[in-house]
């Protein structure tokens, strides 16, 4: 047993509920009212194409009260992005979601600085040509501003049919940060539509960035790209670096850049939605390895750190069983960096998109997992009850355990953050879940739990939170 998974060492110290909404979005910090605590920041909303007066909210990390809300047209899926747009010391927070919503609001009082495309009404959207946001990109300055730009992707009708493969072109974006201006637009080299966060990294020779894409979706093909900012800043990826197609299904969840060869430049590793977790070398983009995790699907993200004796990173995966729409159970992997070899499997919880997220627990140089999980009981009377916890997996001893308590509702997507909130030292932990006891895809209501423990966090963490500590997909080498 590792000491971390019994009631005593980890108790929720506040817990917030809010009514009437629910939440895809995964929690990111940063101190917004100056008391030296770290706050949190979400997006959430009601169901899709609904306006919600509550689809970006911030709480106070000491002790869960609303700080300030954000309504918008539509869901806010996305994660945020914290940049200082306005350099008054508080970062700001640009996250966006359905129906093209985008918007850069002011950190300390929730105002608005900006929005991509101001309207009210849906149809002026649609007519407009502009899809979903995903999670934003910080750049480098592209236009002498002074100010770091972002570099995002839209793309994804949801009004299109499952199989319908006449579908709008995704695009990439680069957005100038203080207004939200369009610096450059560049469509998929392949007139796919895309899904995914991308990411980007210092290509080898560190005089660009390298980008990492992918198209298309659970029911239409697509392929996975790396090219260049500049390239992207010339709007023609026409030139874009094929490194992996996908007849059936395409690429939704974000890719990772981690170091697998030990060479000290970052590779790619990315996963489609039919299963294959495939690895790239950073610097000819040739593949490494190639696995398939057998009937499977794939929306949530890998988590990167060292499960195995070595010291190359290695890779975690609790994806979907089965096939969209029939996703019922959650299963598993975890992948050696290496090699690309599984070297442990399981099948817990009914099925979510929240990502795991990485952290040593035992203080023994191996990382350990804690992810949520939902579960369902059923009555004499065939009615379904549904509960989420959380619980972390060690390796090697191959344990599972629950960490703290069990909650009534489920959690769709939102992947817990872990870290330190208060600067005391000891581990933190923020989690979602929605509290409908009843069904599972539910938007009336939502539970936030902070959640305070005894563990001492010795170092910072790489993988702390959805897409990594810093939000962007990237590894850092700690060993």
């Amino acid at each position: 047993m590792f000491a971390i998974a019994n009631e005593t060492a980890a108790q929720s110290f506040w817990s917030s509920h809010l009514l009437g909404i629910g939440t895809f979005s995964s929690p990111r910090t940063t101190d917004l009212n100056g008391d030296g605590i770290k706050d949190i920041i979400l997006g959430a909303g009601g169901k899709e194409l609904t306006p919600s007066d509550s689809a970006i909210i911030a709480l106070d990390g000491s002790n869960g009260e609303l700080l300030w809300r954000v309504a918008a047209r539509d869901q806010v899926f996305g994660s945020a992005t914290l940049l200082d747009i306005d350099q008054d010391g508080i970062k700001d927070v640009i996250i966006g979601g359905r129906s093209a919503v985008l918007k850069a609001v002011n950190g300390k009082n929730g105002d608005l600085l900006w929005e991509f495309f101001p309207a009210t009404e849906l149809e002026e959207v649609r007519r407009a040509k502009w899809y979903n946001f995903y999670n934003p990109q910080i750049i480098p300055d592209q236009n002498g501003d002074g100010l770091e730009d972002l570099l995002v992707s839209n793309g994804g009708d949801v009004l299109v049919e499952p199989y319908d493969p006449d579908r709008p072109v995704g695009y990439l974006l680069v957005l100038d940060s203080q207004s939200g201006k369009v610096l450059a637009q560049a469509a998929m080299p392949d007139g796919k539509e895309i899904y995914m966060s991308v990411i980007a990294f210092p290509n080898a020779n560190q005089d660009d960035l390298i980008v990492v894409f992918g198209t298309g979706g659970e029911t239409i093909g697509g392929n996975l790209y790396a090219t260049t900012l500049s390239d992207v800043m010339q709007e023609d990826l026409s030139e874009a670096n094929l490194l992996a197609s996908s007849p059936d299904k395409g690429f939704i969840a974000p890719p990772n850049g981690v170091d697998v060869t030990g060479d000290s430049i970052l590779d790619i590793v990315a996963m489609s939605v039919a299963g294959d977790i495939l690895a790239f070398e950073g610097k000819s983009l040739k593949p490494l390895w190639k696995t398939t995790l057998p009937n499977t699907e794939a929306y949530s993200s890998l988590a990167v750190g060292y499960f195995t004796a070595d010291s190359i990173p290695d890779f975690f995966a609790s994806i979907a069983q089965g096939e969209w729409p029939k996703l019922e159970w959650n299963r598993q992997f975890m992948i050696n960096g290496s090699s690309g070899a599984i070297e442990f499997t399981d099948s817990l919880g009914f099925y979510q998109t929240s990502s795991p997220v990485a952290i040593d627990l035992t203080d023994d140089g191996r990382d350990e997992i804690i992810m949520s999980m939902n579960y369902q009981q059923v009555n004499e009377l065939y009615q379904k009850f549904f509960y989420n916890m959380m619980v972390a997996i060690e390796f090697g001893q191959h344990e599972v355990q629950q960490l703290g308590e069990t909650w009534e509702g489920s959690n769709i997507s939102s992947t817990p953050w872990l870290g330190d909130l208060d600067g005391n030292g000891m581990l933190d932990i923020i989690h979602c879940h929605s509290t409908d006891l009843r069904h599972t895809y539910t938007f009336n209501g939502l539970r936030i739990h902070r959640i305070s423990t005894e563990v001492p966090l010795r170092s910072p963490l790489p993988w702390g939170t959805y897409m990594g500590s810093q939000h962007n997909g990237i590894f850092q080498q700690q060993k």
